[in-house]
């Protein structure tokens, strides 16, 4: 007998409805700790069918309950409207709902990463918090240099050797002084993190044969290459480029009805926000180097603009992408002295 139940899950508990021969009902709240759902796991069948939106533990929900049940199917809430627009929205609702679209086998899923590249997820968006952060001090400090009249830095890294030699000398009041110390000693600390970080991303990337393969696209370093696979994980999930250039979000809107022409809009920007962001900052960089990809760029330039030009060639790039890892083959116009420096420096 088919069983489907689904999971309206918080922080700290999870609620549960499951729908039986067409029938809904609510069979309570569990506790989301590993105790709790090891026991609710045991509870159920090797036919059952679970269904929970994404959230931020729901893949280590996922992972506990599908050693015990048929499926788990993990949702796109953005693609879940029947939940999202509701007029009555409480848990039970929400988990009910969940329930009776898996059993009509309407429910719109999201793919499950291996623990490898749900690792590699992690270390990547880790990458992208200390880079903010960063960011974030060097910002503060200039913020600091502006609000007291104090000029440009004439060296060309302001927190480099040079740099912070110039700014020790600079005129400011006392507890500026203090501020801007205590900046750059976290901006240290930042940077040394920093550096553990790509240490062990750069030990991965060496084993990836995909990351070495992306890396011979100019404007594809390291950075960028692992980015792109932790975002994709499997590129043969997808039947075509197309598919992955709208899985990334660089597709533009389309709307057509009836007999209208179809209007094209600014692109979706849905997945994963911080691999669209590297793959543009990789077509700003392919845009400067000579070759096919520089080629394009200028053509749509001259037509569109440079900023559309540069997102059309970011789109190009994971058109490009998904040929070479699936094809098994390198870039047939890579620099070979590009790429040596940039497998040096990984």
């Amino acid at each position: 007998m088919r069983r489907c139940i689904g999971l309206d899950v918080h922080r700290e508990f999870a609620q549960v409805a499951i729908w039986e021969d067409g029938v809904v009902w609510q069979a309570g709240r569990i506790q989301t700790t590993p105790e709790a759902l090891r026991l609710f796991a045991d509870s159920l069948c090797a036919t059952d069918e679970v269904a929970l939106e994404a959230t931020g533990n729901t893949y280590a929900i996922a992972r506990l309950l599908e050693r015990h049940v048929g499926r788990v199917v993990v949702s796109n809430p953005q693609k879940t409207r029947a939940i999202a627009e509701a007029k009555v929205k409480t848990d039970k609702v929400d988990a009910a709902v969940l329930a009776g679209l898996l059993a009509a086998n309407y429910l719109p899923s999201v793919w499950l990463p291996d623990d490898q590249t749900h690792a590699l997820r992690r270390q990547v968006t880790r990458r992208a918090h200390i880079v903010r952060q960063r960011t974030r001090l060097k910002n503060q400090v200039q913020s600091i240099l502006h609000r007291n009249l104090v000029p440009r830095c004439p060296a060309a890294d302001l927190f480099g050797n040079k740099g912070r030699a110039w700014l020790a000398t600079q005129d400011l009041p006392a507890d500026e002084h203090q501020a801007v110390g205590a900046l750059l000693r976290q901006l240290d600390f930042h940077g040394q993190e920093l550096r553990i970080v790509d240490a062990e991303l750069g030990r991965v990337g060496l084993e990836r044969a995909e990351v070495r393969r992306l890396m011979t696209i100019p404007g594809v370093d390291a950075t960028v290459a692992l980015a792109i696979v932790a975002a994709v994980g499997d590129f043969q999930r997808f039947s075509s480029p197309q598919r992955l250039v709208s899985y990334l979000g660089l597709n533009p809107r389309v709307r057509q009805s009836g007999g209208q022409p179809a209007q094209h809009g600014r692109i979706t920007k849905q997945g994963r926000a911080h691999a669209r962001g590297m793959l543009v900052e990789a077509a700003w960089a392919a845009a400067k180097t000579p070759g096919p990809l520089r080629a394009f760029y200028e053509r749509v330039r001259a037509r569109r603009g440079m900023q559309v030009a540069v997102v059309a060639t970011a789109r190009k790039l994971a058109t490009l992408c998904w040929h070479l890892v699936v094809g098994d083959q390198d870039y047939a116009f890579q620099r070979p002295s590009l790429t040596d420096k940039k497998l040096r420096a990984l």
